[in-house]
C-alpha cells in the first residue's frame, strides 16, 4: 500500500460519504476529487513530503509554547518575495516561528480589496515576484524553522479572473460557478434574510452586469464574485488550487470568509451545516495529499459561532481560528479600564477543549470591529449603540483625558457600528506622548502597549504580532494623498515599514529599544514554563479591583500569576494565594496577598514556593 493510499484509507468511508452528501449521484465528480488529491501528493517536493512525515509523527507541533508568529504585508515590508528573503535575520532576532504573508496572488490594481479578489491562484502578483521566488522563500524559511501562512480567498475570486471573464461572455459552464440571475426576483428573496457585509461602501448583495444582462452575487465588493459551491466543480477547482499552493512550501492555508461559503435561499448565507461539511472534506483533504499543512479557519464572529469551525476531537474541520472576540475586548477594557467584560471572555475560553488552538493577537491587518457581549454588559446597564460609540470616540481621541489616535472605518451613525483603525502604539496612546513629548506619559503608554502584548502570551494559544508592532511603528497618514487608498482607512495601519526607525531597537532610551526589548523579554517568559503550554490549566481569580485582571495557569507542578492592570493609575492586586512568587521579567521576589501594579502595569509571577 503506497503511503498516498494508507492515508486515503484512513478517511474514505467518511470522505466518500461527505461529499456525496453535498453533491448527491455525482460519483464522477468525487473520483476526479480524489484524483486531484492522488495528483498533488505525488507532486509534493521531497523535502516538503519528509516534513510531513516528521509532522504527522509529531501532531502538535504548531502547539509549542516558543512559537511566535507574525503578520505582514511583503510590499510595505519588503517591497517583494526576494526582499522578504534578505530580511530573514530580522525576523530570526524577532523570534518569529510562524510568518502569516498577507495576500500576494495576482490581483487587479484599484478592485483587489487589499488583495482578496484573486485573478490567478496559479500567479504572484507580479509587483512582488513569481512562484519561483515564492517556492525559494518558503525554502529557506523551512530551514530556519520558520512556517508560512498564505491567504487562500475560497468564497469569491475576482471579476477578471478567468472563470469570471468566461461566464461574463455568456459561457453557461461558468455562470454556474458563480451566482448569475436574469432579473431581480431571486436577488430580492436572497437579500431579505442575507446581512450586508459593508453597508456604507458595499450596500445590497448583487451586481448588475450590463454586458452579460445578468446580475451576479457579490456579497462583499461589486468587484469579488460569489462562488457557487453547490457546484462540484467549484469545490474540486479551488481545492486544486489550495494543495498546488501547499506544494510550493506554504504550511498554513488561512481559509478566507469560510462562513460565507455556501448560500441558501430563505437563511442569512453564514454559518450553514454544508460550510461545516466543507470544512471537514478540506481538513481530511491535507491530511491525505500533504499533512503537514494546517488550516486556520477566518471566522471573526461570536464566539458560538467560532467554536464549531474546530469541529469534534473525532471530526477535527479547522487546526487553529483566531481568538477576535478577546481582541476587541482588550480595546474594550483599554477604553473602560474595567476588566469584567475580560475576565468573562477568559473565563469561556477556559472551558473549551484543550485541543482547540487559538491564534491571539493585539492588532492586525484588519479593523477592530465592536463584537462585544453586550447581553452580559447590560447587567451593568450599558447600552450597546451608545457604548460603541463611546468606545470610537475613545479610541479616535475625542473623548476627554484619552491620547488613542484612531481612524473609524465603515461608520454607521445609526448602529453605532463604526469599526476602529490605527496600529497599537497609536491606540495606546504613544504617538501622541513622543509628539507632545510628555515623557511621564510616554512612559505608561509605552507599559500599557507591553502589558497588552504580555497579556496576548499569557493566554494559551499561539501569538501573532502585527509587523511594526515590535518597534511600537505608529499611524501612517499617508494613505490619505493617495486615491487608490484614501477611501480605506484600514490603510492608516498597513503603512510601509520603517526601517531606519527599527534600527533605533539598538539604540538605549528609545520608543523602539523599549518594546522590542520588552518583547523579547515576554518571549523568553513564555518558554521558561510548562504553565505557558497551550493545554495548561488556565483560570481567572478576584483581584479585588475591576480594573484588575488576574489569571492564573498550572502545569505538571509548575504555576503561574499574571496580573495587569487597564487603569491609568497605580493600583494594588490582592489575590488570595499564598506562597513565594518570583517576577519572570525581573527576577524579584514577593507575595501575591498585596501586589502593586503601576499605571497600565502588569507582573508574570511563577510559583517558587508554597
Amino acid at each position: 500500500m503506497t503511503e498516498f493510499d494508507r492515508r486515503y484509507a484512513r478517511h474514505e468511508q467518511e470522505l466518500h460519504s461527505l461529499y456525496l452528501e453535498l453533491y448527491p449521484g455525482r460519483e464522477d465528480f468525487y473520483a476526479a476529487f480524489i484524483q486531484t488529491l492522488r495528483d498533488h501528493a505525488g507532486a509534493r517536493p521531497k523535502p516538503l513530503a519528509d516534513l510531513d512525515r516528521a509532522r504527522e509523527a509529531d501532531p502538535g507541533w504548531y502547539k509549542r509554547r516558543d512559537m511566535l508568529g507574525m503578520c505582514l504585508y511583503i510590499g510595505p515590508w519588503a517591497k517583494d518575495l526576494k526582499g522578504v528573503r534578505k530580511k530573514l535575520d530580522y525576523l530570526s532576532e524577532c523570534g518569529v516561528t510562524y510568518l502569516h504573508l498577507m495576500p500576494f496572488l495576482d490581483t487587479p490594481k484599484g478592485r483587489s480589496d487589499g488583495g482578496y479578489a484573486v485573478s490567478d491562484f496559479t500567479k504572484v502578483e507580479p509587483s512582488l515576484g513569481d512562484m519561483d521566488d515564492l517556492e525559494a522563500l518558503t525554502g529557506e524559511m523551512r530551514a530556519r524553522g520558520i512556517s508560512v501562512c498564505m491567504d487562500f480567498v475560497m468564497n469569491h475570486t475576482s471579476e477578471e479572473h478567468e472563470w469570471a471573464r468566461r461566464a461574463r461572455a455568456g459561457e453557461k459552464e461558468y455562470q454556474d460557478r458563480y451566482f448569475f440571475y436574469p432579473d431581480r426576483t431571486i436577488p430580492d428573496r436572497f437579500e431579505e434574510t442575507v446581512p450586508e457585509v459593508f453597508p456604507t461602501t458595499a450596500p445590497g448583495s448583487f451586481t448588475w452586469l450590463p454586458d452579460a444582462g445578468k446580475w451576479v452575487m457579490t456579497n462583499f465588493y461589486p468587484f469579488q464574485w460569489d462562488l457557487n459551491y453547490g457546484n462540484p466543480a467549484v469545490l474540486n477547482d479551488m481545492t486544486g488550487y489550495m494543495l498546488a499552493l501547499a506544494n510550493r512550501g506554504i504550511d498554513v492555508v488561512r481559509i478566507d470568509a469560510i462562513p460565507y461559503i455556501w448560500k441558501q435561499l430563505g437563511t442569512t448565507c453564514r454559518n450553514l451545516l454544508q460550510v461545516h461539511t466543507i470544512s471537514r472534506i478540506l481538513r481530511m483533504a491535507v491530511e491525505v495529499a500533504c499533512p503537514g499543512v494546517l488550516l486556520l479557519g477566518e471566522v471573526v464572529m461570536a464566539p458560538e459561532k467560532i467554536v464549531p469551525y474546530f469541529g469534534s476531537v473525532e471530526r477535527p474541520e479547522c487546526h487553529m481560528l483566531y481568538n477576535a472576540t478577546t481582541m476587541c475586548t482588550t480595546w474594550h477594557t483599554v477604553a473602560t479600564g474595567d476588566a469584567r467584560l475580560l475576565r468573562h471572555q477568559m473565563d469561556i475560553l477556559s472551558g473549551l477543549p484543550k485541543e482547540y488552538l487559538f491564534l491571539n493577537y493585539i492588532r492586525c491587518h484588519d479593523d477592530i470591529g465592536w463584537g462585544l457581549d453586550y447581553p452580559w454588559l447590560a447587567r451593568f446597564g450599558i447600552q450597546e449603540v451608545p457604548h460603541k460609540r463611546y468606545l470610537s470616540d475613545y479610541l479616535t481621541g475625542h473623548w476627554h483625558g484619552s491620547d488613542s489616535k484612531g481612524e473609524l472605518y465603515n461608520d454607521d451613525p445609526v448602529s453605532g457600528d463604526a469599526r476602529m483603525c490605527g496600529t497599537t502604539a497609536s491606540l495606546c496612546g504613544i504617538e501622541t506622548a513622543r509628539r507632545e513629548c510628555r515623557l511621564s506619559d510616554l512612559e505608561n503608554y509605552l507599559r500599557r502597549d507591553l502589558a497588552l502584548h504580555a497579556f496576548m502570551f499569557a493566554q494559551s494559544g499561539l501569538p501573532i504580532l502585527y509587523a511594526g508592532d515590535e518597534v511600537a511603528q505608529e499611524n501612517d497618514y499617508t494613505y490619505h494623498l493617495d486615491p487608490d487608498k484614501a477611501d480605506d482607512s484600514r490603510y492608516l495601519h498597513r503603512g510601509d515599514f520603517d526601517w531606519k526607525k527599527a534600527e533605533n531597537r539598538h539604540t538605549a532610551g528609545t520608543p523602539e529599544q523599549a518594546v522590542f526589548d520588552g518583547l523579547k523579554t515576554l518571549e523568553a517568559v513564555r518558554r521558561s514554563s510548562k504553565a505557558f503550554d497551550s493545554d495548561a490549566d488556565f483560570w481567572t481569580l478576584d483581584a479585588g479591583d475591576n480594573a484588575i485582571l488576574a489569571l492564573g495557569r498550572w502545569k505538571d507542578g509548575e504555576g503561574v500569576l499574571a496580573l495587569f492592570n487597564f487603569a491609568g493609575t497605580e493600583k494594588t492586586a490582592r489575590v488570595e494565594e499564598d506562597g513565594v512568587w518570583e517576577d519572570l521579567c525581573t527576577g524579584e521576589k514577593q507575595t501575591v496577598r498585596a501586589a502593586g501594579l503601576p499605571p497600565y502595569g502588569y507582573k508574570l509571577l511563577r510559583l517558587t514556593r508554597a
